[in-house]
């Protein structure tokens, strides 16, 4: 059994959860930060739509097994563009019988897997710069601090407490474990050896499970401390933090609670666009934010070494 934080195991839920009409009481910050520009970006969806339906399944081949405990989204799609044809084709199939039918583009990937394949992860990564890149270091936070905790509770108790809190619906009985609720069976004749446990931040309140032989199977959850994973964090206490870096790049790291542009930064902070960009580039050369296109724009994000200085210079 391990862990692992994976970004393709984000982006089917949150797809989903964008597309949808139903408030979220806890990502609703993230949906009316994020809906507007995928808007306005116009990015070419149409993939995403196909694959991923409002409910219900999602091909398989669209979450591989982890290679690690924190595969990159560039690491996943080299798997997803080299997932066997059967395999496709059989997810395909899968989904087809959900849906009652496929969509043009899904028969074209039907049809050729290996060519079309590659659009896919085009698709995918133009999501994911998106709607998740620029809030990848907040969103791992919370990963990382999920399978800390287990990795403990796993250290000092022993294998069968881990599942007393993961889930209401995951249980560790007579030596087996036990998903409730769950409608086709998960045994070891058609699923790999081991188990992959994904804490997620967009899963939830269910379970998501992936089992595809010879892969071990796959268990996303929802992580520990996703309720205050958008919740605003006072910026007080930064003038010891503005006496090392300068007033004007402390300012632009607190105004980046959430991924802005430089326009928008300058308007906020009425600083020069110049002036903006200029200290922009100093921080991200420091490490302390990255820069996602988006359009026509570029967003800029605070890292997670910007967010960990911020958290020491405001306790």
């Amino acid at each position: 059994m391990r862990f692992a934080v994976s970004p393709m195991w984000e982006i089917t839920p949150s797809f989903r959860l964008l597309n949808s009409a139903a408030a979220h009481p806890v990502h609703r910050t993230w949906v009316e930060h994020v809906r507007p520009r995928m808007t306005a970006a116009g990015p070419e969806r149409g993939w995403l739509t196909e694959l991923i339906p409002p409910s219900g399944y999602v091909p398989d081949f669209l979450n591989p097994a982890p290679a690690g405990p924190a595969p990159t989204l560039a690491k996943e799609l080299a798997a997803i563009q080299t997932a066997p044809v059967d395999r496709v084709r059989r997810d395909l199939d899968h989904l087809a019988r959900h849906q009652g039918t496929l969509g043009p583009r899904l028969r074209a990937l039907y049809a050729d897997p290996q060519a079309r394949l590659v659009k896919v992860a085009e698709a995918i990564e133009t999501y994911w710069e998106l709607a998740l890149a620029p809030y990848w270091a907040r969103i791992r936070t919370v990963l990382d601090a999920d399978v800390l905790y287990r990795a403990r509770r796993v250290a000092e108790h022993g294998t069968s407490r881990l599942f007393d809190d993961l889930h209401t619906s995951v249980s560790w009985d007579d030596n087996a474990l036990r998903l409730a609720r769950r409608k086709q069976p998960l045994t070891r004749q058609t699923a790999g050896t081991g188990l992959v446990l994904i804490p997620s931040a967009f899963t939830g309140p269910g379970l998501r499970t992936r089992t595809t032989w010879p892969d071990p199977p796959q268990l996303a959850y929802p992580a520990r401390g996703v309720g205050l994973l958008w919740e605003s964090r006072p910026a007080t206490g930064t003038n010891a933090l503005a006496a090392v870096l300068g007033r004007s790049r402390t300012l632009l790291l607190t105004e980046l609670e959430h991924p802005a542009s430089t326009t928008e930064l300058a308007r906020r902070t009425t600083l020069s666009t110049a002036g903006v960009s200029q200290y922009l580039t100093a921080l991200r050369n420091a490490g302390l934010v990255s820069a996602h296109r988006v359009g026509r724009s570029v967003l800029y994000a605070r890292t997670a070494t910007a967010e960990a200085l911020l958290a020491a210079a405001c306790s």
